[in-house]
């Protein structure tokens, strides 16, 4: 099969060669992202292969039909960047790679909780220029703190698991409450509860219609003033906008996100030497309560091996004839709170 593989980091390509057995796949690697400007570059391939930078909408699916390609495989979990509904009807398939490392994006909202909590970036900056002052630094302990949960998927399963073990009492909102976390003592409440409740949220959300700016004016108004708000699941779960004047009115008291609406601009790329036309982010980490990480909760040994592995299973499976477990169906994914 003859693949365009988009968005292509260096990383990315030992690890897909290396599952890639004997050359089986043909692989194309570009740099660029797919999108309505960089369709034509899919002439002549079978399948293409995208991260959720990647922008396949209507128009790109129309373009990927009418150059023959069959398959859309994500190299991600996440699909709110594919239009699934254009490719079925266009007769193409679209795959994803559904779980590759929960323990990963999960302990990477730890470290965000942590790093923010008790200012470990600070103090290693400081020390670095032989500043050894205590001056602003002051942390609070975790152990007894109440962390809520928002959505309780695999992700949000294994950080209840590891915020319990810092003595932490979790609640949790979703739609299907997991009756493991339940058994554990974690306690399922409602969402305007858990708001109310809650040091911390952690947001561990899909994108879909329902949760798209799910975190606004209004919602952020009801949690409890001065909590910290951790977003490892999809940037445009919180409204960037609002976020900003929930912390310039102190009601929000940190944040920490390693996923940004408006990220497909900017995370993965080296900008250090250009100027930055996001006035939102910019505006962002101005804050010294505000902790940003380019998307990397996913960058572990661990799942980038896990990605390539499943993402070259796809493509034999579709190749093959085998059994697509990891399809991507047509039809409305909704979250109703």
């Amino acid at each position: 099969m003859k693949v365009a593989v988009f968005s292509t980091k260096y990383y990315e390509r030992d690890y897909l060669d290396k599952f890639n057995t004997d050359g089986k796949h043909n692989l194309t690697y570009f740099e660029g992202q797919l999108n309505i400007e960089t369709v034509h570059l899919t002439a002549g391939f079978d399948a293409v292969c995208v991260l959720v930078s990647d922008k396949v909408d209507r128009k790109t699916v129309e373009k990927l039909s009418a150059n023959r390609i069959q398959l859309i495989d994500l190299r991600s979990a996440g699909f709110d960047n594919v239009d699934v509904a254009a490719a079925a009807g266009k007769n193409i398939k679209v795959m994803r790679v559904p779980a590759y490392s929960p323990q990963a994006i999960a302990e990477h909202a730890v470290a965000l909780i942590l790093t923010l909590n008790r200012k470990t970036h600070k103090a290693y900056n400081r020390v670095r220029v032989n500043n050894f002052s205590l001056q602003n630094l002051m942390g609070f302990n975790l152990s007894g703190k109440k962390v809520g949960v928002v959505g309780t998927g695999k992700i949000g399963r294994v950080f209840a698991n590891i915020i319990r073990g810092f003595g932490c009492d979790v609640i949790a909102y979703d739609i299907k409450p997991s009756d493991i976390l339940k058994d554990k003592g974690v306690v399922y409440t409602s969402f305007d509860e858990l708001l109310k409740e809650a040091d911390i949220v952690s947001i561990h959300l899909p994108l879909t219609p329902d949760t798209r700016h799910l975190f606004n004016s209004i919602t952020l108004a009801k949690m409890k003033r001065g909590a910290m708000l951790i977003n490892t699941g999809r940037g445009a779960v919180i409204k960037t906008s609002h976020v900003i004047e929930s912390l310039k009115t102190g009601q929000l008291g940190y944040l920490g996100i390693d996923v940004y609406e408006g990220e497909e601009n900017l995370f993965f790329e080296d900008l250090s030497g250009s100027i930055v036309q996001d006035d939102i982010i910019e505006r962002l980490m101005s804050f010294n309560n505000v902790l940003i990480t380019p998307h990397l909760g996913f960058f572990t040994h661990e799942a980038v091996e896990q990605i390539a592995k499943v993402t070259i299973k796809n493509f034999t499976d579709f190749e093959t004839g085998l059994p697509l477990e990891n399809e991507v169906k047509a039809q409305k994914a909704s979250l109703i709170l």
